[in-house]
């Protein structure tokens, strides 16, 4: 009995998929580069020119790919990069969201430069976000090689503020998402297993201030009514709200208040931050935040803040994106897997309005915003194949 020839007994997909992958493998040091070369461009949220560089390099990195660069003109924080790809097929585009801000300020570089140990890229920015950006840009090369041209209009869009609560980007973010067929957030994959992302707490931000009543601490103390009392008993009281089972969590993180130790404190805050797992929590933890009492009535409550972003649940349209995620590494054996994380994104913003969003296509890695950030160079090309896989099938 002869034998069977492999090469008609392989499968056509898993073949076309794991010649795919090799393209990518064949560029891993160019996407590797490219990486660095993002991390060595220091964009903190905070500084305007700096970050406005960073938006200026990489218009010039995607527009000679055939994309159309517009910039979202912002006063405080950097410019918004929006760069429109037209497609083969009239169809809807499939929306690459990410941002080019980091946490860290500018003059980081020196003391945390950008360098490869041990098989990992290390740099401020490079898991949180940078090597997402490179990945949008390598898919996108990927796909015109393949087929010459995208099959389907693309819209990729960088933000400048996200570090920093995306006040300037929200409203381009979910008016794009709006035209969209599908939203693929190129945010930090879920620990080192590379899990997606398919849901998202919910993120918001109170500060509860206290006006109480000053005095002398030594000759009138009963004459004085102390905000900083007041608030530890608020803050004792704003504790109770929490439910690890719900998902429903409260930090109160920052404390201000008093003058001196001899004055009785006639103003103290507390800033909170929030966290839902489903949308129908915001509006009753709103009504009991602002429903809060002082204990003293000589004292008065001010209730600021509330819920930035809202939570990204695991919808049927986010499910259905997994699923053609899994199918995609399925064809290089590989089992991707999902997760739902307790940090927010913009694609809290997309899922919040009804655009199927999938999230955690980025870099796999470790240390975002601290000093040992990093990425596995390894996984990089399989991260390529993944997103270019995602923008031929949403």
């Amino acid at each position: 009995m002869s034998k069977k020839n492999p090469a008609r007994t392989t499968n056509p997909a898993t073949a076309l998929w794991s010649e795919r992958l090799h393209y990518f493998e064949e560029r891993r040091d160019a996407l590797v580069q490219t990486i660095r070369e993002f991390v060595e461009i220091e964009s903190p949220s905070d500084n305007k020119e700096a970050a406005d560089r960073m938006g200026a390099f990489l218009a010039g990195i995607f527009e000679p790919l055939g994309g159309r660069a517009q910039f979202h003109r912002t006063n405080e924080f950097a410019d918004n990069l929006q760069i429109d790809f037209p497609g083969r097929e009239s169809a809807k585009p499939v929306l690459l969201l990410g941002h080019f801000d980091t946490v860290y300020p500018l003059g980081t570089l020196a003391n945390m430069p950008c360098k490869i140990a041990d098989g990992r890229l290390h740099g401020p920015g490079v898991l949180d976000m940078k090597s997402g950006i490179a990945l949008m840009l390598f898919a996108i090369k990927g796909l015109q090689a393949w087929h010459g041209t995208l099959l389907r209009p693309v819209t990729v869009f960088l933000v400048s503020d996200e570090e920093v609560g995306s006040s300037s980007s929200r409203k381009v973010t979910e008016a794009l998402a709006r035209q969209s067929a599908a939203v693929l957030v190129l945010e930090p994959a879920a620990g080192l297993r590379g899990a997606v992302k398919t849901a998202r707490k919910g993120v918001g931000d109170y500060t509860l201030t206290v006006k109480g009543v000053a005095a002398h601490a030594g000759l009138d103390p009963g004459k004085g009514h102390s905000a900083i009392l007041e608030l530890a008993r608020q803050i004792t009281a704003v504790s109770k709200l929490n439910s690890l089972k719900q998902g429903l969590t409260l930090n109160p993180g920052i404390i201000r208040g008093g003058t001196r130790t001899n004055v009785v404190a006639a103003e103290a805050s507390v800033e909170i931050d929030v966290r839902i797992k489903q949308a129908k929590q915001a509006a009753a933890l709103d009504r009991k935040m602002r429903s809060l009492k002082p204990f003293d009535k000589h004292c008065k409550l001010m209730i600021e803040g509330g819920i930035n972003r809202m939570p990204m649940e695991r919808t049927a349209g986010v499910a259905a994106l997994y699923k053609k995620a899994q199918t995609i590494a399925d064809h290089i054996n590989w089992k991707l897997e999902e997760a739902s994380v307790g940090g927010g994104s913009d694609g809290n913003f997309t899922a919040g309005i009804g655009i199927p969003t999938l999230d955690g296509l980025g870099g796999t890695g470790e240390g975002a915003h601290a000093v040992h950030e990093n990425i596995l160079i390894s996984e990089l090309p399989r991260r390529a194949l993944l997103l270019a896989g995602m923008i031929e099938s949403s």
